[in-house]
């Protein structure tokens, strides 16, 4: 399925030969991936827990993002709210527009399944231009504080600061079931 298209950028619904096309740029520009995570949120697009999409820019796959209603894990696990998670632009594609139509297509999916949108971005540097993009299109944390993994990290405990040290954040989106 086509979500989005123009002269440059096409949003469309992910799919199996991706995996290995991701993986192999992520592994090129110096990230520990494995394909794995890819056949994950394929076999979760299929199934219907996720809408899992990827964006190509003039015909070459250059990010991805998945959108899980109703999530079951971090701050808002449960609560009928929809999570973005696992959501890049390969670093050659970047400043394109790439990311901004990415999350443009994720919240105009998650209102139409709640009012709410949230994800964690992780506190390390290499989360830095996500985080400010997150605060620029009006994300705001959610109040928890810092999680590790799946719980809230305690107070004056040590944490490793790597892709597990999140903190997450929420925004309203407009819901399309809302009369």
């Amino acid at each position: 399925m086509i979500y989005y298209s123009d002269n440059d950028i096409l949003i469309r619904t992910i799919l199996e030969s991706d995996a290995r096309t991701i993986c192999e740029e992520e592994i090129a520009q110096g990230w520990n991936q494995t394909e794995e995570k890819y056949h994950m949120r394929i076999a979760d697009n299929a199934s219907g827990k996720a809408i899992s999409l990827v964006a190509e820019y003039k015909g070459n796959v250059a990010g991805y993002i998945n959108v899980y209603p109703n999530s079951v894990w971090g701050a808002f696990a449960n609560s009928g709210y929809c999570e973005i998670v696992d959501f890049g632009v390969l670093e050659k594609y970047r400043c394109h527009g790439i990311g901004s139509k990415l999350m443009d297509v994720a919240e105009k999916i998650a209102g139409q399944y709640a009012d709410t949108v949230y994800l964690g971005v992780g506190l390390h540097s290499g989360y830095g231009s996500a985080q400010r993009m997150y605060c620029k299109r009006g994300y705001i944390p959610d109040g928890t504080g810092v999680w590790y993994g799946e719980e809230v990290a305690e107070p004056h405990k040590d944490y490793c600061n790597d892709d597990d040290l999140v903190l997450y954040f929420s925004k309203k989106v407009w819901n399309h079931n809302q009369k």
